[in-house]
């Protein structure tokens, strides 16, 4: 047993030799950007059917591969794992559940409050709040397709696998800023595709610098969590979710969201501090503690 799974009590997927991130990583870019690439030839807005058709398929790759290596390479015990760390509630314990549902927003209203106490609006309600307000039952349908076309899927790469292989060998950190990298970068292509959001930040704009270091933020916030809910890839997935949601409810202004950035670089550098790099686990930070 590694110290990570004394400190997580969780085990991680196994192979007979150590799981390999990078053949991980090499499957879902050579998937992922092989249909969007196409999305970019094919010189059309994102809300075009054959653009977005090949938007969703690009998106698969994260889920898929690491569906097809856990079956594969890390038998049927780690088939029962991968799939134990998405539907056990019970992992996810107390306070948990406050951090998984109630961080983000509770970022992007700091966020706007900073903006307000210099001077600015904040915040806007976005087009979704307004809709609600009218339909309350929209609200279904609309949390639906957040779930199922963002979080859902990459989470089950991202952290059902990517994150456990990366921290078979690295501490926390490490594994966290390999990970917010590549999980930044991957979306690359999208900057270059009329109408995806990415493509309004521009390339290479401080939009641009800000959304790899709020993703990278993010990435050391979401191994904390997964860390102390025994590497629970629902809490992944639902933090997410918590993270698009709030997006689709309220519209911050240009600088509320570079206060956005500071605030989830901010938040990561506390977690750090108190709860250690190494594991970034209240268990493995007592037993570091008594090492």
């Amino acid at each position: 047993m590694t110290k990570l799974e004394q400190f997580t009590g969780s085990r991680a997927l196994r192979t007979p030799q150590d799981p390999n991130p990078w053949l991980y990583f090499g499957l879902v870019f050579g998937w992922t950007w092989l249909f969007w690439l196409t999305a970019i030839w094919v010189r059309q807005d994102v809300s075009t059917w054959p653009v977005r058709l090949l938007q969703y398929a690009g998106g698969v790759g994260p889920p898929l591969a690491a569906i097809l290596l856990t079956y594969w390479l890390h038998g049927q015990e780690g088939w029962r794992e991968f799939w134990r760390r998405v539907f056990q509630l019970r992992r996810i314990r107390g306070g948990w559940w406050l951090a998984i549902l109630f961080v983000p927003p509770f970022v992007a209203a700091l966020a706007a409050l900073g903006d307000r106490l210099l001077g600015g609006q904040g915040l806007t309600w976005a087009e979704n709040a307004s809709r609600l307000a009218v339909q309350p039952l929209a609200i279904v349908p609309l949390a639906l397709f957040l779930f199922l076309f963002g979080p859902l899927p990459e989470e089950l790469g991202w952290r059902g696998y990517a994150l456990p292989a990366l921290q078979a060998k690295r501490s926390a950190l490490r594994a966290s800023l390999v990970l917010g990298f590549v999980w930044a970068l991957w979306h690359l292509p999208l900057f270059w595709i009329p109408g995806a959001y990415q493509h309004k930040l521009g390339v290479g704009t401080p939009l641009f610098w800000q959304f790899f270091a709020h993703i990278i933020a993010q990435t050391i916030l979401m191994t904390w969590i997964y860390n102390n809910t025994r590497q629970s890839t629902l809490s992944a997935i639902l933090f997410h979710f918590m993270v698009n949601f709030s997006g689709e409810l309220v519209t911050l202004t240009p600088r509320a969201e570079g206060l956005q950035t500071v605030v989830w670089i901010g938040a990561a550098l506390l977690v750090l501090l108190i709860w250690g790099s190494q594991t970034l686990s209240k268990r493995g930070r007592e037993k570091e503690g008594l090492a």
